[in-house]
């Protein structure tokens, strides 16, 4: 299967999705026109990759900011990866922020409370 791989512009993030050995990367801003429209094709490509998934699956989310639409579409991501993690893959997201974020830190630990993933909350100096 082939890998995904979106350069990422001022309003989508870069996107590295690696079938080989199973890393997901989210990074940069996310604040797309249609949201639903960007994110369509990681979808498609997480059923994809869940017909044939790694032993182990890690997604690393590296977003600066998103925008409310955004936050939905990274619901339904994980979602996906939630039902895949039940199956023969283990899926562990890493959630990054920068120190002095409270808002990211917050929004991963909101999604970490809603999806049934192991969530590792990462803090760094700058994303």
């Amino acid at each position: 299967m082939e890998n995904l791989n979106l350069e990422g512009s001022a309003k989508t993030p870069t996107v590295n999705f690696n079938s080989a050995d199973g890393t997901l990367e989210l990074k940069g801003r996310s604040i797309p026109e249609n949201s639903i429209e960007f994110y369509k094709p990681l979808n498609d490509w997480i059923d994809s990759y869940a017909t044939s998934p790694k032993s182990s699956t890690t997604v690393d989310v590296k977003l600066e900011y998103f925008n409310t639409s955004s936050s939905k579409c990274i619901l339904d991501l994980f979602k996906q990866l939630e039902s895949l993690n039940k199956q023969d893959t283990e899926v562990k997201v890493n959630w990054y922020f920068e120190e002095d974020d409270e808002d990211m830190a917050e929004a991963g630990e909101d999604y970490q409370a809603i999806i049934n993933l192991p969530f590792e909350m990462i803090e760094v100096e700058e994303i």
